[in-house]
């Protein structure tokens, strides 16, 4: 794990007077610490926009980039699945008017284009340093449900693999990996890793006060991150 990388993107935000990272900049560290992530590029213009979709192939999705912007779904700020060049300039303009609309004064930094991944299992990971309990570690079902569903489990890091899989456990959603009503049975190790990693990353990386993963997409072979975020501290 390259933690001198991940502390540099750190300070550099610090530099900036940002108390969080941006969705690229925490995806960075979970790439340098060996958590899957989708490709993606970042673009400042709609012209640049194309050639990032171009070069990573539709379908794509399209994300704010903003500091001033935690929950990007609040203000319009997710496309899914845009299929072709007009529809990512049409979802482009809106995102922009909607952002212009809904929070004026917010920063944005550019776009992210986004390579589209399968449908999956959703589960979240989350880490952060307890002022009471050091390095924490949360995992649950359910990806965009969970704040409804309350459906975690916690562990103090750092961890076994042995702890992973039993925080997996511990969760009222676990069926739903394991082969609920005769769906797939979804890669638990490839969770237990990611477990780990994230348990390693808030350890280890000074100046990282919170990091989640949410959702990760979970397959029956391979599990991918697709959003995250961080908080500095």
């Amino acid at each position: 794990m390259d933690t001198s990388q991940m502390e540099r993107i750190v300070k550099e935000a610090v530099s900036l007077g940002r108390t969080t990272l941006v969705e690229p900049e925490a995806k960075e560290i979970l790439r340098l610490s060996t958590v899957q992530v989708p490709r993606f590029f970042i673009a400042k213009d709609v012209v640049g926009a194309f050639e990032a979709a171009e070069r990573i192939g539709y379908p794509i999705v399209l994300k704010l980039v903003s500091p001033d912007i935690i929950h990007k779904s609040e203000v319009r700020g997710v496309s899914l699945g845009i299929m072709n060049k007009r529809e990512l300039e049409q979802m482009w303009s809106e995102m922009i008017l909607c952002v212009a609309d809904e929070m004026p004064t917010a920063l944005i930094e550019g776009f992210l284009i986004e390579e589209m991944v399968p449908v999956g299992a959703e589960v979240i990971i989350g880490a952060i340093k307890d002022p009471q309990f050091g390095p924490v570690v949360m995992f649950g079902t359910g990806g965009a449900a969970v704040e409804l569903m309350k459906d975690v489990s916690f562990r103090l890091a750092p961890l076994t693999r042995e702890e992973a899989f039993e925080m997996m456990g511990e969760v009222k959603g676990f069926p739903l990996l394991t082969g609920y009503r005769g769906g797939a049975v979804k890669d638990l190790g490839a969770i237990a890793d990611a477990i780990m990693k994230m348990a390693e990353i808030i350890e280890k990386v000074d100046g990282l006060k919170e990091i989640e993963i949410n959702p990760l997409i979970v397959y029956e072979k391979g599990a991918v991150a697709v959003d995250a975020r961080a908080i500095l501290g």
